[in-house]
C-alpha cells in the first residue's frame, strides 16, 4: 500500500508580523549582552559581540528560512548584523561603524527611489498591495471614475516621499553612530557604546520613521477615499475586514 496516499502536503506557514518578538531578540537581548557579558570575567568582548550577533542572526535565518519567501529587507537585516560582527571581530576602526549603519536604509531608500523607473515602484510591495489593501476593488473605482491618472501621480509622491524616510534613517544611523561609538573595536568599551546605540536607536530612529511611515499611509488612504469616495472598511483587503 502506498504510504503517501490520502496524505496532502503541509501548507506553508502564514507569515505574522511579531513587533514585539523582533525588538527582544533583535535590540533588547543583543544590547544586554553587550552590556553585561562583555568584562574579561565573563565572555570576554569578542565572545559577547558572537552572542549578541548571533541573536537577530538566528532569527533572520529562521524567519528566511521558515517561511521560503525572499525578503529584501530580511538579508539587508542579515548582511548589516554580518558586517557589524565582522567590523568588531577584525577590529576596524569604529568610523566604518558609522558607514555601515547609513549604508544599509541608504540602499532601501535609493531602491524605493529608482523604483519609481520602474512600472511597478516599492511602494506597490511596501504599502499598496493586496495583502492590505483590497487593490482590484480600489483600481475598478479609479477607472470608473476617470481618476487612474491623479491617482498615479499621488503615488508617486507617496513613494518619493517613503525613499525620504529612509534616508533620514540613513542620517540619523550615521550621526548616532558617529556621537556614541568611539571607542576601538572590539574592546569592551566598544561593545557597551554599541549596545548604547542600539538602545537609543529605537526612540530615536525607528519610532520617527514608524511615524512617517503611518503618515504616508494616511496620505495614501486620503487620497483613495477623495479618487473613489470607498470607506476605510471598504478599501481593506478582505482578511482585515472579516476580522471581528
Amino acid at each position: 500500500m502506498d504510504n503517501t496516499q490520502g496524505m496532502t502536503a503541509s501548507p506553508r506557514p502564514t507569515h505574522k508580523p511579531r513587533p514585539l518578538i523582533d525588538l527582544a531578540v533583535s535590540i533588547l537581548l543583543p544590547s544586554a549582552v553587550l552590556m553585561k557579558l562583555s568584562s574579561p570575567e565573563r565572555l570576554g568582548a569578542d565572545g559577547a559581540l558572537l552572542l549578541a550577533l548571533a541573536f537577530p542572526l538566528g532569527w533572520g535565518a529562521f524567519e528566511l528560512l521558515r517561511y521560503r519567501k525572499f525578503n529584501f529587507i530580511a538579508l539587508l537585516g542579515l548582511v548589516s548584523v554580518l558586517l557589524t560582527g565582522g567590523i568588531g571581530l577584525l577590529q576596524l576602526d569604529s568610523r566604518w561603524l558609522a558607514v555601515k549603519e547609513a549604508t544599509i536604509p541608504g540602499v532601501i531608500g535609493l531602491a524605493v527611489l529608482f523604483s519609481t523607473r520602474t512600472r511597478k515602484p516599492l511602494i506597490h510591495s511596501l504599502l499598496y498591495n493586496e495583502k492590505v489593501l483590497d487593490v482590484a476593488r480600489i483600481q475598478q473605482q479609479l477607472q470608473a471614475r476617470g481618476h487612474s491618472a491623479a491617482f498615479e501621480r499621488r503615488l508617486l509622491n507617496a513613494t518619493y516621499w517613503l525613499s525620504g524616510t529612509f534616508f533620514f534613517s540613513a542620517a540619523m544611523n550615521y550621526i548616532l553612530a558617529r556621537w556614541l561609538v568611539n571607542s576601538p573595536a572590539g574592546s569592551e568599551a566598544f561593545n557597551a557604546e554599541l549596545a548604547h546605540m542600539n538602545l537609543l536607536s529605537y526612540p530615536m530612529i525607528a519610532i520617527p520613521s514608524m511615524l512617517m511611515m503611518m503618515a504616508i499611509f494616511y496620505y495614501l488612504w486620503r487620497t483613495i477615499h477623495d479618487l473613489t469616495g470607498l470607506g476605510l472598511d471598504d478599501i481593506m483587503a478582505a482578511h482585515h475586514r472579516d476580522k471581528p
